[in-house]
């Protein structure tokens, strides 16, 4: 019998914080608005409580006082994740800080710390393949792994490898996850929101009817707000109304691919496999501004935010072993309308000069005249380092590339030269 699980770390972001601060255990507090900076916090002590020498060994002495709120907050940023008792406000990710700070004013606000992330992201997946190798990486935070085969994944229908699992990951990191087991991804995901947090459901093929068909539509990862607006104006509301339309009038309805697809959902039909390794299309970082800036009278803060986001999009290639000769940028103005333009290449890289070169061109095909609210750069076209030799043998013309193999195009000295057009 199938048995695959879908395990999703706990308010993960807020649960590795907690771990640094377990002093806020308890209250609501939420991640966002900016990245981690320590040193202001501990300047404040420092300054304040002048008797004792604060340092980083010392963050989970900090007093609560110390610690800002979402009540003082000014600006555009977002939740990237909240704790549950911040959540029982009706505050949840990617929702406004300024939105959340009407709901949840006494929250504590918390920077965001990737690097922390990444660290325990990994420590958590280790734990998994050690157990069970086959495993999905499906992001930061959740994962598909395939019980099927590995001993004791069939006991009590997965229930007693999914306890295995959280109890290795807590010990190991003090963290907790949720994990649904069922015969297939569709059915694992949703079976892994039911006990949350630090919950195990076991889902069969016989509880589609009592437990499945009874929820929302919208519960099935694929049918988001439209496709539900959509569903509800025909009065389609839980999965057994969906369930119950004919898979021809689902296809007429919302397209052939979409409806067979609606049709197979909401009976709990789901064939795909789990996918242990996969090559990433494209990388990109991007950053949303705390405040809308002006290409020409912010020009400075822009350039160097541009040079940054080249600068970590190039170290996530080269940390990674990718090369790119597709480079682009994504632009979001103050009427929130998006444009992205690309270039591509002769040569692959992963070269940071030569990608904000590239990038600063594709800067000169857009309107710069209103104001940005957001800034991203993209690299695809991806290839591993040591395949582009191969690439290049092969007849593509590719080859690990220099500044100065790219013709046409010129090195200014100043970092805004191909930031801006001519004023």
């Amino acid at each position: 019998m199938r048995r695959i699980a879908h395990l999703d770390m706990d308010a993960f972001y807020a649960s590795v914080e907690l771990l640094r601060y377990p002093q806020l255990k308890g209250l609501p507090v939420v991640i966002g608005g900016g990245r981690r900076r320590e040193d202001d916090v501990l300047g404040r002590l420092n300054r304040e409580l002048p008797e004792r020498d604060w340092t980083v060994a010392d963050l989970a002495d900090i007093p609560l006082d110390f610690f800002p709120r979402l009540e003082g907050y000014a600006g555009r940023g977002v939740i990237t994740t909240a704790t549950y008792a911040a959540r029982q406000f009706g505050v949840g990710s990617a929702m406004g800080l300024m939105k959340a700070a009407k709901l949840c004013p006494q929250a504590i606000l918390l920077p965001v710390d990737f690097e922390q992330y990444r660290h325990y992201s990994r420590t958590f997946k280790g734990i998994i393949t050690e157990i069970a190798p086959l495993m999905e990486d499906r992001g930061v935070d959740e994962v598909y792994i395939d019980f099927t085969e590995v001993p004791g994944g069939q006991r009590e229908g997965g229930r007693v490898l999914a306890r295995l699992i959280q109890k290795a990951i807590h010990d190991a990191t003090g963290l907790t996850c949720s994990i649904g087991v069922a015969p297939n991804k569709l059915l694992a995901k949703m079976a892994s929101e039911f006990h949350k947090p630090n919950g195990i459901s076991v889902v069969y093929e016989a509880d589609l009817a009592p437990r499945i068909w009874p929820l929302p539509c919208r519960k099935i990862n694929g049918i988001g707000p439209k496709a539900e607006a959509r569903l509800s104006g025909h009065g389609i509301h839980t999965i057994g109304e969906l369930a119950a339309q004919p898979r021809d009038w689902l296809m007429a309805h919302f397209g052939k691919t979409y409806g067979a697809w609606l049709h197979d959902a909401a009976h709990g039909r789901d064939e795909r496999p789990i996918v242990t390794e996969s090559e990433p299309v494209s990388m990109s970082r991007e950053t949303t501004f705390e405040r809308d800036l002006h290409a020409v009278r912010d020009r400075e803060t822009l350039g160097a935010l541009f040079t940054r986001l080249c600068e970590q999009v190039a170290a996530d290639l080269q940390r990674k072993g990718y090369v790119g000769r597709t480079i682009g940028v994504k632009l979001r103005y103050d009427n929130f309308k998006i444009v992205t333009r690309d270039q591509s290449i002769e040569h692959h890289t992963a070269d940071p000069k030569v990608l904000r070169q590239v990038a600063g061109q594709c800067l000169k095909r857009v309107d710069l005249s209103r104001k940005l609210r957001l800034l991203g750069v993209r690299v695809g076209s991806l290839l591993r380092e040591g395949e582009v030799g191969v690439a290049a043998a092969t007849g593509s013309g590719l080859s690990p590339v220099a500044a100065e193999a790219l013709p046409g195009l010129q090195w200014g000295h100043e970092q805004t030269d191909l930031l801006f057009p001519d004023d």
